[in-house]
């Protein structure tokens, strides 16, 4: 998870760190939350949602059925009911995340080396 090593001992992240994370609109987390009911973030008193990592996995799993497979809200909810495709979407989604650090270091080593 890349929400940084000072963030992962929180127990609770805003609606806004999570868009900012995921790369999505506020609206749109709180669409996907009416369609998977896999995703239940806690709300306080006031209504403010609070996601757990859980629910950031699960969401990192529907962002990457939808934006990056291709499907549409209604397969990626048949690939839920099917199950063992949050396990695999995740293995994926994390091999992206640690491919696109790798490749920002490499960027940032050419740039040095360029620089010479």
């Amino acid at each position: 998870m890349a929400l940084g090593k000072d963030k992962d001992l929180k127990m609770y992240y805003s609606i806004k760190e999570v868009a900012k994370e995921l790369g999505v609109t506020e609206t749109t987390l709180r669409y996907w939350e009416n369609v998977f009911p896999q995703v239940k973030p806690y709300k306080g008193a006031n209504g403010v949602r609070r996601y757990t990592k859980e629910d950031i996995k699960t969401l990192r799993t529907v962002y990457h059925l939808v934006k990056e497979r291709g499907l549409t809200l209604a397969g990626a909810k048949q690939q839920f009911k099917h199950g063992g495709v949050k396990e695999s979407a995740e293995t994926t989604s994390e091999v992206i995340d640690r491919l696109k650090a790798v490749k920002e270091e490499l960027l940032a080593l050419k740039e040095q080396l360029d620089l010479i």
